[in-house]
């Protein structure tokens, strides 16, 4: 019979010494380092933080909206593409190519990026005349003075786009897909990716559970993230086009 006492049995499946070795080592990694990245970006790496705090150190090209547009896209850079690179490379002491950084699959990753980039970007058009939706996008409203303003933020964009696909799609879906499982992985990242976008208009927060299901499936079935970070940049900058020339 049994006579470990409860309390022996949760210091057992408690035990510190376990967390960060074995197979344990990765998940954990990735499963504490989320919530400190995630909360870092989200109070001190966004245009609201840049405008109430920082335009008195700094200010791009004369102009506080853009230099705010241009510090949220690099944040979420630095914080979701750098920071897991650094982590995937030095502490993992793995290559970025077995977190989605490279064409694996491509023609997997084409043919769902010419089946659903028309999709989306109906999707995006439908949704210019949305109030929420035209009160939070594009970021920089001088977007729209001219076609260099527009490639400009078009560009920058791009640098936001990275960073998160490889943060979700890349380093916690590939990261976990070991120790969870393929679904459990994707499910992990959708929760928290959606999660992320609470204070965004409600459709879009919705639209992203199914968006975070979609380029978690086509980052598996193609291994990479490639053609996933040119769909979502997709979505963003048609949006964008669409309010600024289609209204």
């Amino acid at each position: 019979m049994n006579m470990t006492s409860p309390v022996g049995r949760f210091t057992t499946s408690l035990s510190l010494s376990g967390l960060f070795t074995g197979e344990n080592k990765k998940p954990s990694v990735v499963l504490l380092l989320t919530p400190f990245i995630l909360i870092t970006w989200k109070y001190f790496g966004t245009k609201t933080f840049y405008l109430s705090t920082l335009t008195s150190m700094f200010v791009l090209f004369g102009d506080p909206q853009r230099t705010a547009e241009i510090y949220t896209f690099l944040s979420a850079f630095l914080l979701f593409a750098i920071v897991p690179f650094l982590i995937i490379r030095f502490v993992f002491k793995e290559r970025m190519s077995s977190y989605g950084w490279q064409f694996g699959d491509w023609r997997c990753g084409l043919k769902a990026f010419l089946i659903l980039a028309p999709i989306f970007a109906l999707a995006s058009f439908i949704s210019r005349n949305d109030p929420d939706i035209v009160a939070e996008y594009p970021l920089f409203k001088g977007a729209a003075a001219s076609p260099a303003a527009f490639l400009s933020h078009s560009f920058a964009y791009l640098f936001f786009y990275i960073g998160w696909e490889t943060y979700f799609r890349g380093f916690m879906q590939f990261g976990l897909r070991q120790s969870l499982g393929d679904w459990q992985s994707i499910l992990v990242q959708t929760a928290l990716s959606c999660i992320l976008h609470i204070g965004k208009p409600a459709g879009e927060i919705y639209s992203s559970i199914i968006g975070a299901l979609l380029w978690g499936i086509i980052a598996f079935r193609g291994q990479s993230i490639l053609f996933v970070i040119l769909l979502h940049w997709l979505l963003g900058v048609v949006l964008d086009y669409s309010i600024c020339y289609l209204r």
